[in-house]
């Protein structure tokens, strides 16, 4: 078996009265995150972390800030394309562990959800995929509610062919 493990980080300015999506979930704030896609910060982090657990790269690689045809992209059909381009590699997802950074909304709420939009996108049972929130007290770009990041570490997998010797 060769395992793989990917760490995928993101993270995004906040502007007011802009939808926030959050783990491929719309969550209701005064404020969303700012990006070219829909600019969900936990997916892209995750993004980053299966791309780079399968040496295939980042997300900008894939998907360009620059191209017309991510601007405004739902996260979770860059997630599905992700997906698609790992399992051609024959990789499979073992799990996923996430950390967002935010103030405020409170998301404690809605992790299950974050879960359960992640799990079926990927094709995963959601036990596979854990999502954790912090704040930073008050500290930083996020602990002024200026933005919002996220961190995902992956574990991939994949059957190996062994000679018989």
């Amino acid at each position: 078996m060769d395992f793989r493990v990917g760490i995928g980080y993101d993270v995004h300015r906040l502007g007011e009265g802009l939808t926030f999506f959050l783990g491929g979930v719309k969550i209701p704030h005064n404020k969303g995150a700012i990006g070219h896609s829909d600019a969900d910060v936990l997916i892209h982090a995750i993004c980053d972390a299966l791309l780079g657990a399968a040496n295939l790269g980042d997300i900008g690689r894939h998907f360009p800030d620059t191209s017309d045809e991510f601007k405004g992209i739902d996260s979770k059909i860059l997630l599905k394309r992700t997906h698609e381009l790992i399992r051609q590699k024959n990789y499979k997802i073992v799990n996923i562990d996430s950390v967002v950074m935010l103030e405020k909304p409170k998301v404690k709420d809605f992790i299950v959800e974050m879960q359960t939009a992640l799990a079926r996108v990927l094709e995963i049972d959601t036990d596979q995929v854990s999502v954790k929130a912090t704040t930073t007290e008050g500290m930083s770009f996020v602990g002024k509610e200026k933005g919002v990041a996220a961190q995902a570490v992956v574990m991939i997998s994949r059957e190996v062919a062994h000679s018989g010797t």
